[in-house]
C-alpha cells in the first residue's frame, strides 16, 4: 500500500529522511537547566545555625570524585570540574565522563 504519509511509529523516517536533510523537531531550541551536584551535607540544625561566614561545611564526597548532572530529578550525566578562560575570566566548566542512555539512565 503505497501513501505519503509520514511512518506514525518513527515519525522522524519521513521526507527528511529520504533526503539526509535533518528534519527539523519542536523541542531541539527548548533551552534546560541542568544543576551540577558536588555533593551532599548533613549537619544538625543547631550546627548550622551557629555558622559564621568563613565556616566549611564538609561534603560526602572528594574533591577528585565525579559531579552529577541533572534534569529536573533525574541523573542524565557524570564528569569532572575544570576550570577554563573566558571572555570575562576563569568560569567553572564540567568536562563530561559519562552521559545517560535516554530509556535507561545512569544507575
Amino acid at each position: 500500500m503505497d501513501d505519503d504519509r509520514t511512518n506514525e511509529a518513527n515519525p522522524d523516517a519521513g521526507a527528511g529522511a529520504e533526503t539526509g536533510v535533518a528534519t527539523p523537531r519542536p523541542f531541539d531550541s527548548v533551552p534546560i537547566e541542568i544543576i551540577v551536584s558536588v555533593g551532599k551535607a548533613r549537619p544538625l540544625i543547631r550546627d548550622l545555625m551557629t555558622m559564621g561566614r568563613n565556616a566549611v561545611l564538609t561534603l560526602d564526597r572528594r574533591i577528585e570524585d565525579p559531579v552529577e548532572l541533572y534534569v529536573g530529578d533525574r541523573l542524565v550525566a557524570r564528569g569532572q570540574l575544570e576550570q577554563i578562560e573566558g571572555e570575562h575570566g576563569s568560569q567553572l566548566a564540567v568536562r563530561l565522563s559519562e552521559i545517560a542512555d535516554l530509556q535507561s539512565g545512569l544507575g
